[in-house]
């Protein structure tokens, strides 16, 4: 299947997310062990236009797939008086055009690998338009790709709902296009919903 006969294309943003790829090698969330190619491949198969779901802007989409075609597992853990004791924070950015924002989280090696492997795949879609916008601030090349969506991130969850920004994702947003977020404004009562879940809760990396 061309480019330009795809409804979705995976972004080199979140080539990352992919075993193929050596960035995987640094990232800490869900990496798969299918390539890019299969991976669109499987998601464009199952798409359809009717299952977009709103995110936090006009230009981004939610796809919830059911996870039966990887072996990803939850990313997401609620904190706990026994687990409390492992998470850890950092200062990172995601790649060298962003500035390092505080992160939290458990490190994989200390919560192990007995993990459930996920029920859904949540693909955070950009559109071609926003894309070419957050390239052109940041100095890259435009992206080649003429699918209407970009995949720029891929969480592997429980439930068919997105879960709540993490609000430091929230504030690189509103710094703007050219510190690595998308220039959305903070929404004050969507932060105060995502502080509410993101207390009680932290990711593995």
């Amino acid at each position: 299947m061309s480019s330009s006969k795809k409804a979705l294309v995976v972004d080199p943003f979140c080539f990352r997310q992919f075993d193929e790829h050596a960035d995987s090698k640094k990232y800490g969330g869900t990496v798969f062990s299918l390539s890019v190619a299969d991976f669109e491949r499987i998601v464009n198969e199952r798409f359809q236009s009717a299952d977009l779901k709103d995110g936090y802007a006009p230009f981004c989409k939610h796809v919830f797939l059911v996870n039966d075609f990887t072996n990803a597992r939850v990313n997401v853990l609620p904190i706990t008086e026994e687990n409390e004791h492992l998470i850890r924070t950092k200062y990172e950015a995601r790649n060298d055009k962003e500035l390092p924002v505080l992160a939290r989280f458990f490190p994989q090696n200390l919560v192990g690998d007995d993990l459930p492997v996920a029920k859904y795949l949540d693909l955070i879609l950009y559109s071609r338009e926003q894309i070419n916008k957050e390239n052109a601030s940041q100095g890259r090349d435009p992206n080649p790709a003429s699918a209407p969506w970009n995949i720029v991130s891929i969480k592997a969850q429980d439930v068919p709902d997105e879960l709540p920004m993490n609000p430091i994702t929230a504030m690189r947003n509103s710094l703007g296009k050219a510190e690595g977020g998308s220039g959305v404004p903070l929404d004050r009562k969507a932060y105060a919903e995502a502080v509410n879940y993101w207390k009680d809760h932290a990711v593995i990396s």
